[in-house]
């Protein structure tokens, strides 16, 4: 009888973590830069006398970890690793701006002062995804400032005034139940019903995305929210040429932790770790199966 042809593995194909209640799938990850599961024992010597080696040793404790390296961000990788489910939101076709809050003092938000931010009719276009600031100038006027300049091309040019990242040229003025435009970014702040009284200095603050067909937000660290679900997950090798395929499933896993490098010119890769556990219903930690199909 000639020698079995060895068993070998060759590349890294997906992840799919899945929920230990019901088997159902978080998702999938496939922009993989890499993935491995490691056994690791601790071991227990018996030393004594002038001998310098070791009379006897013992398996004590085996770690069993996982480490997932990959290139993409489901929302799933925040529910797992992050503590905390994003929010999925609806297309929004013409974009969207936050309500706009007082960051410092009250006089911008307020029946006196600036009653909310809308996005100006057929100007969509020109909507620009960041964090804007509203600083009062005087009792009726105001500057606007931009966090980026990473959107600030979309439609119609926007432009950082100084290096405060003020983008109104000049004070824009706020009246009674008027609205006024934010040059080139297609937004409109609308004055209260009252006699505009703003103090200088004060500030508010609103957030904008542009015409879009999908979007999430998700806070992590929030004190209500810092759960890790254990989960299991698939992982699977590349199938190789000879038709192979090998899949190991991991039982019951726990991970915490999502680090987001962002490099120049370089896609984001996060690596986390993740521990393997007993599962009593299933009497194991990890399950492995391999098959060389009938090749037609």
């Amino acid at each position: 009888m000639a020698l079995s042809t060895p068993r070998q593995l060759f590349g890294l194909c997906t992840v799919s973590p899945y929920k230990r209640t019901d088997g159902t799938f978080y998702g999938m990850l496939q922009v993989l830069e890499g993935s491995s599961l490691s056994l690791s024992a601790e071991m227990i010597d018996s030393q004594g006398g002038s001998n310098k080696f070791s009379w006897a040793s013992e398996v004590g404790s085996i770690a069993a970890e996982m480490t997932l390296n990959f290139s993409e961000f489901p929302n799933f990788v925040f529910e797992l690793f992050a503590g905390n489910a994003p929010t999925e939101n609806s297309a929004e076709a013409t974009g969207s701006a936050t309500a706009i809050a007082n960051k410092n003092g009250t006089s911008v938000v307020a029946a006196t002062g600036i009653l909310t931010t809308s996005l100006k009719s057929s100007s969509d276009a020109d909507l620009k995804f960041g964090h804007y600031t509203v600083v009062a100038a005087d009792a009726t006027t105001v500057d606007v400032y931009f966090s980026s300049t990473v959107d600030i091309n979309r439609g119609a040019n926007g432009t950082m005034q100084n290096d405060a990242l003020k983008i109104t040229a000049s004070p824009l003025t706020i009246a009674m139940g008027a609205a006024v435009d934010v040059p080139n970014f297609g937004l409109e702040l609308t004055g209260g019903a009252g006699t505009i009284a703003l103090v200088a200095g004060d500030s508010a603050t609103f957030t904008v995305r542009p015409n879009n067909t999908a979007s999430m937000d998700v806070t992590v660290g929030q004190m209500a929210d810092q759960s890790f679900p254990e989960f299991g997950a698939i992982i699977m090798a590349n199938k190789r040429s000879s038709g192979e395929l090998f899949e190991i499933d991991a039982l019951r896993c726990i991970g915490a932790g999502l680090p987001i490098g962002l490099a120049r010119n370089a896609w984001s890769v996060a690596e986390v770790n993740v521990k393997l556990l007993y599962d009593q219903a299933l009497d194991g930690v990890y399950k492995i199966r391999h098959v060389t199909p009938s090749l037609a």
